[in-house]
């Protein structure tokens, strides 16, 4: 790969996004309100649950609104990545593909992309973690950060995958919001984890990880070495099937 096409593919990708004004807009408001309506529906009752991430599953107790918080942050930040990644793929392909024809290649054009989006995952992240002090402190604040980041790199990659597997914006949206619904708005809550049945399907899905990790920082002194790493290997497969798509789909026969 040419540093100086990537570079060039970096400031393209980047003025794209910054063009898109509605989506800096989502980026900054939807955090915002989805915190302030947990802060106003969820109560300070105390929940007690346990984590299956942590050894030995000791009892963790804390109020329904922090954990609801951290909660759906972790959400929040996959199903931004996700659709970031989505629209960074789909947009614009048929530009893509006359670059192909003008030299560039596949592999440039995608890291580019995935060089800028990791970029904006990781201020996701900052961001959507930062905001939760105004509702209440974390044990350890940068593992909540480090969950949502990865929350974000897990779910960017799915979205890179689907972006890549499909040609029309609705289909990619479909699926992007049914999965981070169901997993990360939904099945990985603890509290409903606890008593859910065949909790391998739920430890299958994208957000499980993430969601132990912010989970494990924010309420616990436990380590996060293991949910870490499986983090990071989950994305990365991922990644790669994301690329391998990318790099047929924009393949031109010569």
């Amino acid at each position: 790969m040419r540093l100086s096409y990537m570079s060039v593919g970096m400031a393209m990708t980047a003025r794209e996004l910054l063009r898109s004004r509605l989506v800096l807009m989502l980026i900054v408001i939807i955090p915002s309100l989805f915190y302030t309506i947990v802060a106003l529906t969820a109560t300070e009752r105390l929940i007690a649950f346990r984590l299956a991430a942590i050894a030995g599953q000791p009892l963790i107790e804390v109020s329904e609104r922090s954990e609801s918080l951290v909660f759906i942050g972790t959400a929040v930040a996959g199903l931004l990545a996700s659709y970031l990644a989505l629209g960074l793929i789909q947009k614009q392909s048929e530009v893509n593909r006359r670059l192909v024809l003008c030299g560039y290649r596949p592999s440039e054009l995608i890291v580019s992309k995935l060089a800028v989006l990791l970029g904006v995952i990781v201020m996701v992240g900052i961001y959507v973690a930062g905001l939760l002090p105004v509702f209440f402190h974390p044990k350890r604040f940068w593992l909540v950060v480090l969950g949502f980041v990865f929350a974000g790199f897990v779910y960017g990659s799915y979205g890179l995958l689907v972006g890549a597997l499909f040609h029309r914006e609705l289909e990619g949206v479909l699926f992007i919001v049914l999965l981070a619904n169901i997993d990360a708005g939904w099945l990985q809550n603890p509290v409903y984890y606890a008593g859910a049945q065949n909790q391998f399907i739920i430890r299958a899905l994208p957000a499980y990880y993430p969601s132990q990790l912010g989970m494990i920082g924010a309420f616990t002194d436990h380590a996060v070495t293991r949910p870490a790493l499986a983090c990071l290997g989950y994305g990365t497969v991922l990644l790669l099937v994301a690329l391998a798509a990318y790099f047929l789909r924009m393949r031109v026969r010569r």
